[in-house]
């Protein structure tokens, strides 16, 4: 997979994601998404707003957080592996 990392803006906010040239589709990071959403400014804030929801995704059964791929995204100039989807989630 060739990396071909970007940030998209979503209502001025950024929002990191990944190009991946195989699949041919756009990996969005999650943590970021939820940050958009839920109007957060503090990304540790959202981070931990995205773990306790996936854990209760989990709990019930959901499929929806065993679709989500984890992938090594930028932030603060180092690469975490981060949750991602894609569109089609």
């Amino acid at each position: 997979m060739k990396k071909d990392n970007s940030i998209k803006l979503f209502e001025e906010k950024k929002v990191r994601s990944q190009w991946n040239e195989e699949q041919e589709k756009w990996y969005f990071s999650l943590i970021d998404i939820v940050a958009v959403l839920t109007e957060q400014k503090n990304f540790k804030k959202a981070q931990s707003y995205w773990t306790t929801l996936k854990h209760r995704l989990k709990n019930e059964g959901s499929e929806v957080v065993t679709k989500c791929d984890k992938l090594k995204l930028i932030a603060d100039g180092k690469f975490y592996k981060t949750d991602v989807a894609d569109t089609n989630l």
